[in-house]
Protein backbone atom coordinates (compact mmCIF):
# COMPACT_ATOMS: atom_id res chain seq x y z
CA UNK A 1 0.00 0.00 0.00
CA UNK A 2 2.91 2.30 1.05
CA UNK A 3 4.25 1.55 -2.20
CA UNK A 4 1.67 2.65 -4.35
CA UNK A 5 1.05 5.74 -2.37
CA UNK A 6 5.08 6.76 -3.19
CA UNK A 7 4.43 5.53 -6.58
CA UNK A 8 1.58 8.29 -7.00
CA UNK A 9 3.18 10.85 -5.32
CA UNK A 10 6.36 10.35 -7.54
CA UNK A 11 4.48 10.24 -10.59
CA UNK A 12 2.81 13.82 -9.56
CA UNK A 13 5.86 15.87 -8.51
CA UNK A 14 7.55 14.02 -11.68
CA UNK A 15 4.48 15.32 -14.44
CA UNK A 16 4.39 18.57 -12.49
CA UNK A 17 7.89 19.47 -12.83
CA UNK A 18 7.87 18.22 -16.81
CA UNK A 19 5.25 20.38 -17.37
CA UNK A 20 6.79 23.33 -15.76
CA UNK A 21 10.28 22.86 -17.26
CA UNK A 22 7.94 22.98 -20.83
CA UNK A 23 5.75 25.88 -20.07
CA UNK A 24 9.15 27.66 -19.18
CA UNK A 25 10.82 26.47 -22.35
CA UNK A 26 8.32 26.32 -24.72
CA UNK A 27 7.18 30.01 -25.47
CA UNK A 28 11.15 31.05 -25.49
CA UNK A 29 11.86 28.96 -29.11
CA UNK A 30 10.14 31.41 -30.93
CA UNK A 31 9.71 34.81 -29.42
CA UNK A 32 8.33 38.11 -31.34
CA UNK A 33 7.02 41.65 -30.03
CA UNK A 34 3.28 40.33 -29.08
CA UNK A 35 4.96 37.99 -26.71
CA UNK A 36 7.31 40.17 -25.25
CA UNK A 37 5.63 43.22 -24.47
CA UNK A 38 3.83 43.30 -21.71
CA UNK A 39 -0.40 43.34 -20.87
CA UNK A 40 -1.31 46.28 -19.72
CA UNK A 41 -5.75 45.71 -20.55
CA UNK A 42 -5.72 46.83 -23.86
CA UNK A 43 -3.47 50.29 -23.41
CA UNK A 44 -0.29 51.18 -25.34
CA UNK A 45 2.60 49.99 -22.27
CA UNK A 46 4.83 52.41 -24.02
CA UNK A 47 2.55 55.59 -23.52
CA UNK A 48 2.16 58.27 -20.72
CA UNK A 49 1.17 56.88 -17.52
CA UNK A 50 -0.42 60.34 -17.23
CA UNK A 51 -3.37 59.87 -19.45
CA UNK A 52 -7.01 59.99 -17.59
CA UNK A 53 -8.17 56.37 -17.06
CA UNK A 54 -11.78 55.40 -18.06
CA UNK A 55 -13.86 54.79 -15.40
CA UNK A 56 -15.78 52.62 -17.42
CA UNK A 57 -13.48 49.57 -16.08
CA UNK A 58 -14.49 50.30 -12.66
CA UNK A 59 -18.28 50.76 -13.09
CA UNK A 60 -18.24 46.87 -15.23
CA UNK A 61 -16.46 45.67 -12.03
CA UNK A 62 -18.67 46.90 -9.03
CA UNK A 63 -21.61 45.60 -11.43
CA UNK A 64 -19.96 42.36 -11.75
CA UNK A 65 -19.44 42.11 -7.97
CA UNK A 66 -22.95 43.39 -6.80
CA UNK A 67 -24.35 40.89 -9.54
CA UNK A 68 -22.33 37.83 -8.53
CA UNK A 69 -22.87 37.95 -5.09
CA UNK A 70 -26.55 38.34 -5.31
CA UNK A 71 -26.36 35.27 -7.46
CA UNK A 72 -24.82 33.89 -4.35
CA UNK A 73 -28.10 34.47 -2.74
CA UNK A 74 -29.37 31.89 -4.65
CA UNK A 75 -26.94 28.99 -3.95
CA UNK A 76 -28.90 27.37 -0.84
CA UNK A 77 -31.76 27.45 -2.94
CA UNK A 78 -32.04 23.44 -3.53
CA UNK A 79 -31.62 22.75 0.34
CA UNK A 80 -34.77 25.37 0.70
CA UNK A 81 -37.53 22.49 -0.48
CA UNK A 82 -36.23 20.54 2.68
CA UNK A 83 -37.55 23.03 4.63
CA UNK A 84 -41.11 22.74 6.88
CA UNK A 85 -42.51 25.50 4.55
CA UNK A 86 -40.71 25.52 0.78
CA UNK A 87 -43.06 27.78 -0.55
CA UNK A 88 -41.58 30.33 1.21
CA UNK A 89 -38.07 29.55 0.22
CA UNK A 90 -39.68 29.70 -3.52
CA UNK A 91 -41.51 33.52 -2.29
CA UNK A 92 -37.62 34.59 -1.52
CA UNK A 93 -35.94 32.76 -4.36
CA UNK A 94 -38.41 34.66 -6.97
CA UNK A 95 -38.02 37.54 -5.13
CA UNK A 96 -34.05 38.00 -5.45
CA UNK A 97 -34.57 37.02 -9.03
CA UNK A 98 -37.17 40.01 -9.44
CA UNK A 99 -34.87 42.51 -7.98
CA UNK A 100 -31.72 41.04 -9.79
CA UNK A 101 -33.88 41.87 -13.17
CA UNK A 102 -34.63 45.06 -11.93
CA UNK A 103 -31.60 46.16 -10.91
CA UNK A 104 -30.34 44.99 -14.47
CA UNK A 105 -33.22 46.53 -16.32
CA UNK A 106 -32.14 49.74 -14.40
CA UNK A 107 -28.32 49.72 -15.78
CA UNK A 108 -29.40 49.37 -19.00
CA UNK A 109 -31.56 52.27 -19.19
CA UNK A 110 -29.13 54.34 -17.22
CA UNK A 111 -26.65 52.94 -20.37
CA UNK A 112 -23.86 51.63 -17.31
CA UNK A 113 -23.60 48.37 -19.77
CA UNK A 114 -22.63 50.33 -23.00
CA UNK A 115 -18.83 50.56 -23.26
CA UNK A 116 -19.12 52.98 -26.00
CA UNK A 117 -21.23 56.07 -26.25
Amino acid sequence: MINIITTYIFVTILLSCIAAVISFWLPQITPDYEKLSPYECGFDPLGSARLPFSLRFFLVAILFLLFDLEIALLLPLPWGNQLSSPLTTFIWATAILVLLTLGLIYEWIQGGLEWAE
